[in-house]
């Protein structure tokens, strides 16, 4: 049985909870309101393009076809 892919925003949701900063510190290093980082994280609101854009850059994270990390380059 295939198992079903997690959701972009479920993915982010938990790269969020899973970095050692803060929330607080998310928020200020990507601009983006604590409200509005709240809300997602409750999924009681969305985040436009560009703020994921800002908490992927903020997180280091990357996209890969096969659900594998790509490597940081150095």
């Amino acid at each position: 049985m295939a198992r079903k892919q997690r959701s972009l925003s479920e993915q982010l949701r938990q790269a969020i909870d899973q970095d050692e900063r803060s929330r607080y510190r998310i928020s200020m290093e990507t601009g983006i309101p604590q409200g509005q980082l709240s809300r997602f994280m409750h999924s009681k609101g969305g985040l436009s393009l560009r703020s994921v854009d800002r908490l992927w850059e903020c997180l280091g994270l990357g996209i890969s076809r096969d659900g594998k990390r790509p490597s940081k380059k150095e």
